[in-house]
């Protein structure tokens, strides 16, 4: 190799670096917001005099926007062009951080918040098909997706003791001020760098479905949220829970030819095993952080930034045992990796649905890293369990499914878990989250179970049923299913 062409090569591999790193950033802000949201959320109570309810709004408009709105960004970004949406992506990530900061009131946060979930949605599925699209050479494609995996992790950690430290010294408004400056640059570097992409054939766009999807989550959530406060037979709860069932029936019989969500796809058992994975294990996070820290806030009495540093270890080791897992996944051992995960998930949860208010912090610390090892076990197998088995023409769809069911996971257990609690409030906190730690137990157990099943020589075999149905194409004009409506 020459001069000219190692010089070449050496800006090459620095551009792709710059690249990732661009990408990763977008990855580093909606993690590290997974947790320092979390962290605030006492002193956001105090501020605005919030109810448990409010506080689950202030997580879950979040979660239910990002999860509604995954797979219409995806495939926007595969038809106007992945640069294009995922600049839109971070000017909307900032400014709905900035108008966080700003917030007035708690219904304006929770606004704003469903504005930063609008941008949310278009950066990390957009960003991972960037990396995809950009990174040709498979061996680098390879440790590009290993640093994009591990600086989740580090978000994870980072979250509480930065959500901690300034909480704790500046006042909740800062931790969504952080997002500014970094969208920004991140914009700086798309523009800059990053080259526009298009697939060569787009999905076709699927409205009526991406609306029947809001319409369920909206409706899924609202009720489970509002019951204990409107009461559990009132005509609100039971108007959302009517809209989500009537949704869930419509779009199993909704057909078309390339819908949004093929139904085809969960005759894989680890298609739905992964999907029924993702929930469970994202519901037990999701939960696991909003009991816990008003837990340690609230019950205990401790600071912000105390708080965030009791939940680190958790953080930490689920960075650490991610990328063991991934190696597991990589050898062929997904099925182990769920196994370690389902029985530390449950073993942590369970020994918290005894714990009170004056446990010791080293019991604290040890059932803290427990759960961290469940939950660092347990993210790498769901994408593989969900991919494998498909056509590559399916893999991102199917990855995306996954992606959204996480987030699905996330918003369902922070509307259950927090409803329990606010329906026991008068016995006091201690007491009222005995049933949501019990949940989690649940989730923990949920895993186990569903990992076994998913990844057994039966499960095997409908995959591979499964991926000859779909690489078999049909023909032009063909529908599917008994009440299949025309291509449109």
């Amino acid at each position: 190799m020459n001069t000219s062409t190692l010089t070449e090569q050496k800006a090459q591999d620095r551009r792709l670096g710059i690249i990732l790193a661009t990408c990763c950033l977008s990855l580093f802000v909606v993690g590290v917001d997974v947790t320092i949201v979390n962290i605030a959320l006492p002193s956001i109570q105090r501020s605005f005099g919030a109810s448990t309810a409010g506080l689950q709004w202030t997580i879950d408009g979040y979660t239910v926007v990002l999860a509604s709105l995954l797979m219409l960004s995806g495939s926007l970004a595969d038809r106007l062009g992945r640069r294009r949406v995922f600049q839109a992506g971070l000017a909307l990530f900032t400014l709905g951080s900035l108008l966080c900061s700003l917030a007035p009131g708690l219904g304006w946060l929770v606004a704003f918040r469903m504005i930063q979930a609008v941008g949310g949605s278009m950066l990390n599925p957009v960003a991972l098909a960037i990396i995809a699209n950009t990174f040709t050479d498979p061996a680098k494609r390879a440790r590009a997706m290993g640093v994009w995996g591990s600086v989740f992790g580090i978000s994870l950690a980072v979250g509480p003791v930065l959500g901690g430290v300034l909480v704790g010294t500046v006042g909740w408004r800062a931790i969504f001020w952080v997002n500014v400056p970094v969208g920004l640059a991140a914009i700086a570097l798309t523009q800059r760098f990053v080259p526009e992409s298009r697939a060569p054939r787009p999905r076709r766009l699927d409205p009526i479905a991406q609306i029947l999807i809001v319409v369920l989550l909206a409706g899924l959530t609202a009720g489970t949220i509002e019951g204990p406060q409107q009461g559990w037979t009132s005509p609100l709860i039971v108007t959302c829970y009517a809209a989500a069932a009537v949704v869930a029936v419509t779009m199993v019989e909704w057909r078309r030819r390339e819908p949004l969500i093929d139904p085809r796809f969960f005759a894989s058992a680890p298609f739905s095993g992964a999907a029924l994975l993702a929930v469970a294990a994202f519901a037990a996070l999701a939960g696991f952080l909003f009991l816990d820290t008003l837990y340690l806030q609230t019950a205990r009495g401790y600071s912000a930034i105390e708080a965030g540093l009791l939940i680190l270890p958790m953080a930490a080791t689920n960075a650490m045992t991610a990328r063991l897992s991934g190696r597991l996944v990589a050898a062929g051992r997904s099925r182990w990796a769920l196994v370690i995960a389902g029985i530390a998930i449950t073993a942590g949860s369970a020994v918290l649905i005894t714990v009170g208010a004056t446990a010791p912090v080293a019991e604290l610390i040890v059932i803290y890293i427990v759960f961290g090892i469940g939950f660092g076990f347990v993210n790498p197998p769901i994408s593989n369990t969900a991919v494998s088995g498909m056509p590559p023409a399916q893999a991102g769809v199917a990855a995306s499914i996954a992606s959204t069911c996480r987030q699905v996971g996330a918003t369902l257990g922070v509307a259950v878990i927090g409803s329990m609690v606010a329906g026991h409030a008068t016995a006091g906190f201690i007491t009222a989250s005995h049933g949501g730690w019990a949940v989690v137990c649940g989730c923990g157990l949920a895993v186990l179970l569903i990992g076994l099943a998913s990844t057994s020589g039966w499960a095997r075999a409908t995959a591979r049923r499964t991926r000859e149905l779909l690489i078999t194409e049909p023909e032009e004009g063909a529908v599917h299913g008994r009440h299949s409506a025309p291509v449109r």
